[in-house]
């Protein structure tokens, strides 16, 4: 079903009634290894139909631990997503952290169609937002963990009142207890009522901070949500995807691995088709 706030990305849709797809590592670990997952995941949604937004960090900013790896940095991941964009005809996404680097990231990135990730612990910064939006780029908002699904109403009106509404919502799981994360699938319809809204079943089956120095996770859990959420009725899916994910340098515990994507997507497609009847 199409969304009455649907916004164009390059040549995608987001809320046309196709369900599309933002994927891929965590963080920027090297060009070879980000073009590698890129092509891939590529190859997989082109067969399928599948309209495919390549994702990835340039710097996590909020590692549980100082000495974690956090990316090769603005100017370096920009260029990175900038190439793959451009050599691959894709849209790309990645996370901004400051209002200084709203532009910084946008002008990076240059011609490629480009989504600004507003982080869930930053979903409040209303000065970031105000930035954001400014850019002209599409923005995706992850819900907070702390934040209830219909408060996310806050977020899209300082956007749009801002001059922008190529606005997205995601939900990624919400805090229960001390190193979990639930999902309320309520708040993906309750959401839907404001913007295009994006399921992230990757973070979703996270355990913040549950391994130590460094974040855990229930993977085997990715496709159980998935399916869920695409039957709740959403307009995007959102996978953090690993050809290796216990060697990933940034949330491989709760990655999926590139192996799993094709039959995972198959049978989201499927839940899709069956819900989206006429």
């Amino acid at each position: 079903m199409s969304h009455p706030h649907s916004f164009s990305l390059g040549n995608i849709t987001a809320g046309d009634g196709r369900l599309f797809l933002i994927a891929g590592p965590c963080v920027l670990e090297s060009e070879p290894h980000a073009r590698k997952l890129a092509d891939a995941i590529q190859r997989i949604t082109s067969d399928l139909g599948v309209p495919y937004i390549f994702k990835a960090s340039y710097d996590k900013a909020n590692r549980t631990s100082i000495h974690s790896f956090r990316g090769p940095g603005l100017q370096e991941g920009c260029r990175i997503l900038r190439a793959i964009g451009e050599s691959n005809g894709l849209p790309v996404l990645t996370d901004i952290h400051t209002p200084e680097q709203s532009g910084e990231v946008s002008d990076a990135l240059g011609p490629v169609a480009a989504m600004l990730q507003i982080p869930a612990f930053l979903c409040r910064q209303t000065d970031l937002l105000i930035a954001a939006a400014k850019t002209g780029r599409a923005i995706n908002v992850k819900k907070g963990q702390f934040v209830a699904p219909w408060d996310m109403k806050h977020a899209v009106e300082k956007l749009k009142d801002s001059g922008n509404r190529s606005v997205s919502l995601t939900e990624r799981g919400a805090s229960f207890g001390y190193n979990n994360l639930v999902v309320d699938m309520r708040s993906l319809p309750i959401m839907r009522e404001l913007a295009p809204v994006i399921f992230d079943a990757t973070h979703s089956v996270q355990t913040p901070s549950g391994a130590g120095g460094k974040s855990g996770g229930q993977p085997e859990f990715i496709p159980v949500l998935a399916r869920a959420a695409v039957a709740a009725g959403i307009d995007g899916i959102f996978l953090e995807v690993h050809d290796n994910p216990s060697e990933a340098k940034s949330d491989g515990a709760n990655a999926l691995h590139l192996d799993l994507l094709r039959p995972m997507l198959e049978k989201l497609l499927a839940v899709h088709m069956a819900v989206n009847k006429e």
